[in-house]
């Protein structure tokens, strides 16, 4: 075990492995509701998102938003809003999740393109943020803070 990694275990940190895409990204495993999906990890994502196209696959409740997405190319995107979600990465948790929804077919394109996996979701600076997040690009590793 590293020394960052045992460093952070005994700070009450736990280990994601994270896997690098033909893109260049940062894949990792995330439930929503339960129900699990394949996210980038965005740390120039203001908030985490999930494409229209997966609203009833995660059981997502949805309203109206005042939000326009960009990125990637994008901007000016509509938006829907969906609360009170259940997020989970590895062991780590948070009920009332806020998540943005829009159309990530761009995005899904992209990467299809350059021979990558299409992903449910983007996992945003808001999530990294609550959990204390540090990523070890070395060793492809998330370390998330457990609550205490």
């Amino acid at each position: 075990m590293g020394r960052l990694t045992k460093l952070l275990k005994e700070k009450k940190y736990i280990k994601v492995p994270l896997v690098l895409t033909a893109t260049n990204h940062f894949e990792l495993i995330v439930k929503i509701n339960g129900i699990t999906g394949r996210f980038i990890l965005d740390t120039g994502a203001s908030n985490t998102c999930i494409g229209f196209d997966k609203i009833e696959y995660f059981n997502l409740n949805s309203k109206a938003s005042k939000i326009k997405a960009a990125g990637a190319g994008a901007t000016g995107m509509e938006t829907l809003i969906s609360t009170h979600n259940k997020l989970e990465i590895g062991t780590w948790q948070k009920d009332k999740v806020k998540i943005v929804l829009f159309d990530l077919k761009h995005v899904n394109e992209a990467l299809i393109t350059h021979k990558a996996m299409p992903v449910e979701g983007i996992i945003g600076a808001d999530i990294l943020k609550k959990a204390k997040a540090i990523i070890d690009y070395n060793q492809k590793q998330l370390f998330l803070k457990l609550k205490e």
